[in-house]
């Protein structure tokens, strides 16, 4: 048996180097953890890696952290929690807040489009190598197949995602009690819990107001990266805390980082006042995050045991999978583009499904080295 320490210092090289290489958003990022924590290091099986990924969808905050959070947790405890979900983290806040050094130094940010341009298509094969597996495995039964169907079509007509989660595991629930004729077992809900925090040192006003912000942002969003903006708009720029620019600037910050987009915060904050904002906003917009998976990770195994909610579970993994499908073919419609994009997400295809051994990471930076030179021609 591995010690505690040796558990934590593996999180830590993992996740540090997830945060750097995670280009391509929350699909990308489960789909490089997938590789990494249930093919490579067998630390979970897969139908446990399907559960959490479905109870992630199922609670506020970004799936990606949440997911890293997750894993943590079921490989060190409460240590593994923090680890895990910190490191993760941490090198997409540092990038971030380089990037709002410069923008507040120089007034614009760097062109970083030749490095991005070849990543974009290699994400998609990364996706999809993960996804692969984990579809072949969500679909035990012709009335899941049919409802992830259901789910992919209505998340190509972009149906809110939320929606589609929680209405595939109610027709799921509502079918199996049909089934069993009768409740089993005590219906479960998710505890939502008020959050508390004290004053620090670091909370002016203005960090205050950014920390309460941020906190119950944190707290109640669901949905992807461009909701987050969408709140944004509504609590910063409508306010005049923060200048409609400056969030769209922070939005292609969020996409050409690697990381959670939700460190785009990071370079909001620091527009707003300076490094204590930053570190004041980017502590409120994860730590929701941190305190729902630590409230539900422990029962994720008992819930499975439920006749009644282990159908709930099934179909929200479905339907977690039909979404991660229908962000890929967003993706490939946004990214492919021109034939030096179809070259790199072809051969990336080939080498994920391939030569399944090759790291994500070795994927990621030869397509961006591949575009910057395909570029030149």
């Amino acid at each position: 048996m591995d010690s505690e320490q040796t558990k934590l210092k593996e999180l830590v090289r993992l996740f540090l180097k997830l945060g750097i290489i995670g280009f391509g958003g929350p699909a990308a990022h489960v789909a490089m953890m997938q590789a990494e924590v249930v093919k490579k290091r067998k630390w979970l099986t897969h139908q446990h890696f399907l559960d959490l990924v479905g109870a992630t969808n199922l609670i506020p905050g970004p799936n990606s952290t949440e997911m890293a959070i997750h894993i943590g947790q079921e490989r060190a405890g409460w240590k593994g929690l923090v680890v895990a979900g910190s490191c993760f983290i941490l090198p997409s806040v540092i990038i971030t807040g380089i990037f709002a050094w410069l923008y507040k130094q120089y007034g614009q940010l760097p062109d970083v489009q030749p490095f991005v341009y070849g990543i974009k298509p290699a994400i998609i094969a990364i996706i999809l190598g993960a996804v692969f597996p984990l579809a072949k495995r969500s679909m035990k039964s012709l009335e899941l197949i049919i409802l992830g169907i259901l789910v992919l079509v209505c998340s190509l007509c972009s149906f809110n995602e939320i929606y589609l989660m929680f209405g595939a595991g109610l027709i799921a629930l509502l079918l199996a009690w049909r089934r069993n004729h009768k409740v089993t077992h005590t219906p479960f809900f998710f505890p939502f819990t008020l959050l508390q925090i004290s004053k620090t040192s670091l909370l002016t006003a203005t960090n205050l107001n950014l920390f309460w912000i941020f906190l119950k942002i944190g707290s109640i969003l669901y949905g992807s990266g461009y909701v987050l903006f969408a709140f944004l708009d509504t609590e910063l720029v409508s306010t005049g805390l923060l200048s409609r620019q400056q969030l769209i600037d922070a939005i292609a910050v969020g996409q050409f980082t690697p990381g959670p987009v939700f460190s785009a915060v990071t370079f909001i904050g620091y527009q707003i006042n300076g490094w204590t904002g930053a570190v004041v906003s980017t502590i409120a917009i994860f730590v929701p995050a941190f305190l729902f998976v630590a409230l539900l990770n422990p029962i994720v195994k008992k819930l499975r045991n439920s006749d009644l909610f282990s159908a709930f579970l099934d179909a929200a993994n479905v339907a977690s999978v039909a979404i991660i499908v229908s962000v890929c073919f967003s993706m490939a419609k946004d990214t492919l583009t021109d034939w030096r994009t179809i070259v790199i997400a072809a051969l990336s295809i080939l080498i994920t499904f391939c030569f399944s051994k090759v790291n994500s990471a070795w994927v990621v930076l030869g397509a961006a080295l591949m575009g910057s030179l395909l570029l030149l021609i």
